[in-house]
């Protein structure tokens, strides 16, 4: 099963030399609730079960107004484990890409038995994001509430944020920064530009 990438059009990526950084954002327990079941979270079985986290749209429409491409990277293995239909994921996303300033979202729905080079902790889908749209990975960073999200940004040369929620796994690799949410995530990165442009 393949890797699928679903954007906004044409139009919001076609500019190679507009985007020089970006935001790669994990999806659940980033974006929106992520249900935790004997202390690890689950992705919402429907678009109905969706519900965005306080804050995450206006912290987005920070990023994008500071020139950042917005591209969400989510593992989605209950897909290719047959757990789940590829229709309700996709339907997910579509509504995502509907309320938000999100550019694009990619998606694995490889389980860890295909070994693929897209499915976090490998770095694939960041890798092919920035040689699709010319993004400068030591510019950029990625916010992710698991140790595969930290793992893969790390790999891809971005800097980390981790949203520590507490979920019963550990760490594989340091995150540059722990934060308790998306918005704190973008606030630290904004003030940060902000003291580097001066």
């Amino acid at each position: 099963m393949e890797m699928t990438v679903r954007s906004k059009g044409r139009a919001m990526t076609s500019n190679r030399e507009a985007w020089r950084r970006a935001a790669f954002l994990d999806r659940d327990g980033v974006i929106n609730q992520a249900p935790v079941r004997n202390g690890l979270p689950y992705a919402p079985e429907s678009v109905s079960e969706l519900k965005v986290l306080p804050g995450v749209v206006e912290a987005i429409n920070m990023l994008r107004n500071a020139d950042y491409m917005v591209i969400v990277v989510t593992n989605q293995p209950d897909v290719g484990a047959c757990k789940k239909p590829r229709q309700s994921v996709e339907e997910i996303h579509d509504r995502l890409l509907e309320t938000m300033a999100v550019n694009e979202i990619r998606v694995c729905y490889h389980t860890n038995l295909d070994r693929c080079r897209c499915r976090k902790p490998q770095p694939g889908m960041i890798l092919d994001a920035s040689r699709e749209h010319t993004i400068d990975l030591s510019q950029s960073f990625l916010v992710g509430d698991r140790w595969r999200d930290v793992d893969a940004g790390k790999a891809a040369g971005c800097k980390t944020y981790f949203i520590d929620l507490g979920y019963k796994e550990s760490l594989r690799e340091k995150p540059d920064h722990t934060v308790q949410n998306l918005p704190a995530a973008i606030r630290h990165v904004l003030r940060q530009k902000q003291r580097i442009l001066g």
